[in-house]
């Protein structure tokens, strides 16, 4: 029931034709002071964030695992269901092989139940699960990623009806689902399940054990996801905060690029560098990072990059996350721009696949067209190539390059023009000289 003027409350009251509206001053002001009264800042701890709207509309597909629910965000959707079996197996069967070790479920559970906080506070946005729910899915999860990464790199821990290994669409969506930027448990729940179960694979010598790291195995894994080399797995991932975090940083800490800016001049597309007498050069060096693109005497040099069925997907969730993130740096989005201005047409593709730089799985049109809208409605307030650019365009200026490589093209392209430019220039020089001698007698 409304209060009324009588109740000693301050009120409000509109007048209309056939209503009257009675508002509580009061009681409004005391709601606004509530929500003010909140904790209104996001915590450092945030890593895992949900896609914005004005990022998910341009590829939605691109953000909803196909079969692998990790974490709480996609964890009613229908289709998850029929994998959260495979996941429990692979528990059982890791903790199968602890009979030795002597950790049971038990202590994982307990263990996890005690940073349950930190690894909820990870999540910036509602979780609409209790803590028993919430641990039983870290832990189920986070075994589950463990024993995969284990298997894929230790074959006999594979059994012959592992429903993983066995079929391959299940290693596809695997690589989709586990990139995305919603699909995601914290790394320190990663790391204490691993450590746990340290002495669970009996295929390890102790020696090898102490070696390999978590962070190995994960990137051993994603290997050929992105790139047809094989990732720096030797430098130190010091405060990961989840797989895909991880697979940014596996860019960002090997490349040299640190020069930034806030604005630049678009570049010429790869057909007109070309034209201009621009070289495409693949970068060498197996531990490059794929970002470390650079001009070096008018050859641009750019590392080999994959196009697959999962790089979009793979590109897309690297962008929102630092959308999204204010302790990431825009080094992933300065790369899609960088590619945008060099790809415009199915020609440039070509030129791109032809030189080995880029590895192009998918058709010419589809590749093209992922480049071209790969960074729509992300913002940029650093860009990492503005040297780059200036050194670009100041060479595509200059015209003697640009002469250079129409002669190339158009009279030197193949050997008979060589030899009929040159038996041309030979017949020109012979009908100067007896023109000569014709004259002086």
């Amino acid at each position: 029931m409304a209060k009324s003027e009588n109740d000693g409350g301050t009120s409000d009251r509109s007048h209309g034709e056939d209503d009257q509206v009675i508002v509580d001053i009061d009681l409004l002001t005391s709601s606004i002071e509530s929500m003010m009264s909140q904790n209104l800042i996001m915590s450092d701890k945030c890593c895992i964030f949900r896609v914005p709207p004005i990022l998910r509309r341009h590829r939605e597909s691109a953000y909803i695992p196909n079969a692998f629910s990790i974490g709480p965000w996609h964890r009613n959707h229908q289709l998850m269901q029929s994998t959260e079996k495979i996941k429990v197996k692979y528990l059982k069967r890791l903790l199968s092989r602890e009979s030795n070790s002597g950790v049971k479920l038990k202590e994982l559970v307990e263990s996890t139940r005690e940073i349950e906080k930190e690894a909820r506070s990870c999540y910036a946005g509602p979780i609409d699960v209790g803590v028993e729910d919430f641990v039983r899915l870290l832990v189920i999860d986070g075994c589950f990623l463990i024993e995969l990464f284990r298997k894929d790199r230790y074959g006999g821990l594979i059994e012959d009806d592992d429903p993983i290994f066995n079929m391959p669409c299940m290693m596809q969506y695997l690589y989709h689902d586990l990139i995305l930027v919603e699909n995601q448990i914290p790394w320190l729940v990663l790391e204490l399940l691993f450590n746990k179960t340290a002495a669970a694979n009996s295929e390890q010598s102790t020696q090898a054990r102490e070696r390999i790291t978590l962070s190995y195995l994960a990137l051993q894994f994603f290997a050929n996801i992105y790139s047809s080399t094989p990732p720096n797995t030797d430098t130190p991932y010091d405060g990961t905060k989840h797989l895909l975090d991880l697979l940014r940083n596996q860019f960002v800490m090997s490349s040299t690029n640190e020069l930034v800016k806030t604005e630049w001049e678009p570049l010429p597309s790869v057909t007109d560098l070309v034209d201009a007498g621009i070289k495409l050069k693949v970068s060498g060096g197996e531990q490059r990072s794929i970002l470390d693109i650079e001009f070096n005497n008018g050859s641009l040099e750019i590392p080999s990059f994959l196009i697959q069925e999962t790089t979009e997907a793979f590109i897309r969730n690297l962008i929102s996350y630092e959308q999204c993130s204010p302790q990431c740096t825009p080094r992933i989005t300065s790369y899609a721009v960088l590619l945008d201005n060099l790809i415009n047409t199915t020609k440039d593709m070509d030129l791109l696949t032809g030189s080995g730089i880029i590895t192009n799985w998918l058709n010419p049109e589809e590749a093209t067209q992922f480049f071209n809208k790969l960074y729509h409605d992300a913002y940029l307030k650093k860009y990492y190539y503005h040297k780059l650019h200036r050194e670009v365009n100041e060479y595509y200026r200059r015209r003697c390059p640009r002469w250079h490589a129409l002669l190339m093209r158009n009279y030197f392209g193949t050997p008979w023009a060589i030899v009929s430019i040159i038996a041309a220039a030979t017949l020109l020089i012979l009908t100067v000289v007896q023109t000569i001698f014709t004259i002086i007698k």
